[in-house]
């Protein structure tokens, strides 16, 4: 659920705007309204993070010899690891780009060989012109006899040497370099060595790196008292000079706000956020809807402090799309056995199970479930299943059978023919996609009612609620040959009818909100038509786990297909090659699988469902109070 919450606006004497800062973030609970601020004090203390988060990018990448732990030392300290750690990068870039130079430069020169730049400027000095070119082929070959030109070699394009006495006329002369081919080696050498002495330092710094991580967890704190020390609000002059500091706060916190506010003379007001207002969003649940808080926090989502908390339908639903995908029971298996040995690890490092291996234990249990029913382990073919696994299998389910009966009542309602018109596995599969796609988007329009009730446009989510019904039909017969019941047309065209009359009902003539509706009439069928093809979206679901079986299925064959006959060595070169197929083909699929749960499955959740159904624009942002999270050790 969302957390209520209030807008707070403290008033305290200017004169006091520190301690009473340090105060309230003892108490740790107000979100401090977001301010464009500046300041001396702000800029330092932003140049520093940006220094320490740079410094902490470089030696994230090295391995540290020891395991990193924070020492003791002083804020000031840790400062200097940055410093030093940013030095070093600026020499290290220095070094390599004079390295590209001297590179350049030995590539230019090495067909002259190694010679001496200073010697020839010496002739030139003495009176004896000596300058170096590099001739085309052709105008070598038109110089005439009476220019003193020394060949010192050739290519397949070009003559080097070098005229005596005067220039050649028309042709640039080769710019000799600063230091002979020797020399640059030597440099190019040296740079290479220092360099290499830079990285070994970096990897010793990289030990420190806990030291780093606190300093800019301090100095991201004094960065927020900062703000909110610059972003008071004056609101007056003189002795009497106060400030207003102004947030949020959830409203179960009320009572220890007005605590802090009687005992440091604050002067406190607590009120309803207005409808202009944007508070931040503090989501609370229990254990198992907050497992699906980990992906949420991957994907970046926060929903609007107005919108819904869609936590357990969406781990609900996501589990489902997640299992489907997968599809088999063996993948399954594995991920949990990966998810139990990896939570164990971070259990004895931090004494607790972390939400996402959770998420992910419960994500694996559900693949099992779905992959033992549908009697998929790792695409064997049914028949060659031991018995204990065959027995798993749900009937419907089951390939292998004609199409099991369903319940009397759906048969009858449904019109479900009597004979298959399609594989048993696949039919009853697409029938579950599409049906899933009904409760899933019709739960949507059921909480729109809800919060919309007892306006009149709640109707119209109604309205579009039995559309939605009708449409279910439609597709149902449109792709699985049921035959379409003759209440569909009436559910599809009433709802749509009912939207349009009650769609702008939100007070005032009801005539001229009629005509609002009517005037919106192509979007809001394109509307209707985009509903129709959210429903046959679902069949990714069915299409996406069925392109991962033929996958995995294609893999076997090539494995195994050739049979393991022959002598012993060459059974086992066979079984050696038919362990890496196998390897590789399963390994590619659980891959392609992991792609497509971020793609389809998050995707039939945020946008089908939340997005198109729900009309969330996902526009909040986390509730983070301002408190002291590092005990400094100093003034940073």
């Amino acid at each position: 659920m969302i957390v209520p919450m209030k807008k707070v606006s403290i008033l305290i004497l200017d004169a006091t705007r520190e301690a009473s800062l340090e105060k309230l973030r003892k108490v740790g609970v107000l979100h401090l309204e977001r301010k464009t601020v500046s300041s001396d004090a702000l800029s330092k203390l932003m140049d520093r993070k940006n220094k320490a988060e740079n410094a902490l990018g470089v030696i994230g990448n090295y391995k540290a010899g020891k395991k990193a732990v924070r020492s003791a030392a002083p804020p000031a300290a840790e400062e200097h690891v940055s410093a030093q750690v940013l030095d070093l990068v600026d020499k290290r870039k220095s070094l390599q780009e004079q390295l590209i130079l001297n590179g350049k430069e030995a590539s230019r020169i090495e067909k002259w060989g190694n010679f001496n730049p200073a010697a020839l400027k010496e002739l030139s000095a003495a009176g004896v012109e000596i300058i170096p070119y590099e001739l085309p082929a052709k105008a070598y070959a038109a110089l005439t006899s009476e220019t003193r030109f020394i060949v010192l070699g050739k290519d397949k394009n070009s003559v080097y040497g070098v005229a005596v006495g005067a220039e050649i006329e028309g042709e640039q002369p080769f710019i000799l370099p600063e230091r002979s081919l020797s020399e640059l080696n030597a440099t190019t050498l040296d740079i290479k060595t220092r360099l290499r002495d830079i990285e070994v330092q970096l990897g010793k710094l990289a030990c420190k790196k806990e030291n780093v991580k606190a300093e800019l967890a301090l100095l991201k704190e004094r960065i927020e008292f900062e703000t909110a020390r610059a972003g008071a609000e004056d609101m007056g002059a003189g002795e009497v000079a106060v400030s207003r500091i102004s947030g949020y706060a959830p409203e179960e916190t009320a009572g220890v706000l007005k605590r802090a506010a009687a005992e440091n003379g604050w002067a406190l007001l607590i009120d309803d956020p207005k409808e202009e207002d944007k508070p931040p969003t503090l989501v609370k649940n229990n254990a198992f809807a907050r497992l699906i808080q980990p992906l949420f926090s991957f994907l970046g989502t926060v929903p609007g402090y107005r919108e819904y908390d869609i936590s357990f339908s969406y781990l609900l639903f996501f589990c489902l799309f997640f299992a489907m995908i997968f599809g088999d029971a063996a993948y399954g298996t594995l991920f949990l056995a990966a998810a139990l040995v990896i939570g164990s690890v971070f259990k004895k490092k931090s004494g607790k199970f972390p939400d996402v291996i959770k998420l992910f234990v419960l994500l694996s249990c559900c693949t099992i479930v779905w992959g033992a029913l549908n009697g998929a382990w790792f695409a064997i073919n049914y028949q060659y299943l031991p018995g204990f696994l065959k027995a798993l299998v749900l009937p419907q389910f089951n390939s292998d059978v004609a199409l099991r009966p369903f319940p009397g009542i759906l048969k009858i309602l449904l019109q479900i023919p009597d004979k298959q018109p399609t594989n048993t596995l696949y039919w009853n599969v697409q029938f579950l996609c599409f049906t899933t796609a009904l409760i899933q988007l019709v739960w949507a329009h059921i909480k729109n009612i809800k919060k919309l009730s007892p306006s009149l446009i709640a109707v119209a989510q109604l309205g579009w609620l039995v559309m939605m019904i009708g449409l279910y039909f439609l597709v149902l017969s449109m792709l699985l040959q049921i035959a379409l019941p003759g209440f569909a047309v009436y559910f599809i065209g009433g709802g749509l009818f009912a939207y349009f009359i009650f769609a702008n009902q939100t007070g005032g003539n009801f005539g001229a909100n009629i005509v609002k509706s009517f005037v919106n009439f192509l979007p809001t069928f394109l509307n209707a038509v985009s509903s129709f093809a959210d429903i046959i979206s679902y069949i990714r679901l069915f299409a996406v786990g069925l392109a991962g079986t033929s996958i995995a299925q294609s893999f076997n064959s090539m494995a195994l297909g050739g049979g393991l006959g022959g002598p012993v060595v060459i059974v086992i070169l066979k079984l050696f090659a038919a362990c890496l197929i196998l390897a590789f083909g399963h390994t590619l699929n659980i891959v392609m699988g992991a792609l497509s749960v971020i793609v389809h499955g998050v995707r039939l959740n945020l946008l089908e469902y939340a997005g198109n159904h729900l009309g969330m624009e996902w526009s909040g942002y986390s509730y983070t109070p301002f408190a002291l999270q590092q005990k400094e050790k100093g003034q940073v």
